[in-house]
């Protein structure tokens, strides 16, 4: 099973001191740090109970208020797709696929299914099963507001869903997300993209089939892997590679 390292990352030891000096008053750094302490206290093996009840009792208009920024709404609603993945799958023992489309995140006085969040919110309100390239004509308003405004198909290198093929899991910020979803898909992409030269063809994520659009078309996925992995890749052919579906829960990225 790998571990991917993915150093940029702010440590466990910066939110643990995070969550002594963080100023009551400052709403939008306790909504950012309700999520990360969730996930924090997860990886622990802690009781979550005091952080569920955090997350699910503040005002529902403080997401639009205090998350308006892109940075901001991918810091926060990764670090919850990934803490909710992990508590529903682990420690709640929900199955698929009814752990992605049962409204089972209570999440400021709301309840969001891990579908909403990730292709609601995450993805600009996106049909799931579109390949990335119409929306969800029937989203609900309310996820409409929530959604970023540009799809940023780095995302997709920080979502865990449980399986070994998935990116690990990582704690994330406002003031260093660009620079993490950098390194996390180079890091995603060193680990899961072939390059083979001879033939001329670039083995890669079946994330990238899936959520085609996201990533601009195969076009798209060989600037991407040009860009992190540094090699020429025009007139490669792309191909997508099987995904393993194994279950890997608890699959963190090294500090």
């Amino acid at each position: 099973m790998k571990r991917i390292k993915i150093c940029v990352y702010q440590s466990l030891c910066d939110y643990a001191r995070s969550s002594h000096s963080a100023q009551a008053g400052d709403v939008s750094e306790n909504i950012q740090k309700f999520a990360a302490d969730f996930l924090l206290a997860l990886k622990l093996n802690q009781s979550v109970d005091n952080h569920l009840a955090k997350l699910s009792a503040f005002p529902p208009h403080l997401l639009l208020e205090e998350l308006r920024s892109d940075q901001e709404k991918k810091t926060f609603w990764i670090n919850c797709y990934n803490a909710f993945f992990l508590y529903l799958r682990r420690d709640q023992g929900i199955e698929k696929p009814a752990i992605f489309r049962e409204k089972l995140c209570p999440i400021a006085g709301q309840e969001f299914s891990l579908d909403e969040i990730e292709h609601g919110i995450l993805r600009r309100y996106r049909a799931k099963l579109a390949l990335g390239y119409l929306p969800n004509l029937f989203s609900p308003k309310s996820i409409r507001q929530l959604a970023v405004k540009q799809i940023d198909a780095r995302v997709h290198f920080a979502l865990n869903c449980g399986a070994v093929s998935c990116p690990p899991i990582a704690f994330y910020s406002v003031e260093k997300i660009d620079q993490q979803l950098d390194w996390a898909s180079e890091s995603f992409l060193e680990s899961e993209t072939d390059v083979l030269p001879a033939q001329k063809e670039i083995h890669f994520s079946r994330l990238g089939y899936w959520y085609l659009g996201d990533f601009r078309g195969r076009r798209g996925i060989r600037k991407m892997v040009q860009q992190y992995l540094n090699v020429v890749t025009k007139g490669y052919r792309v191909i997508f590679k099987d995904y393993n579906w194994e279950e890997d829960l608890d699959n963190f990225a090294e500090e």
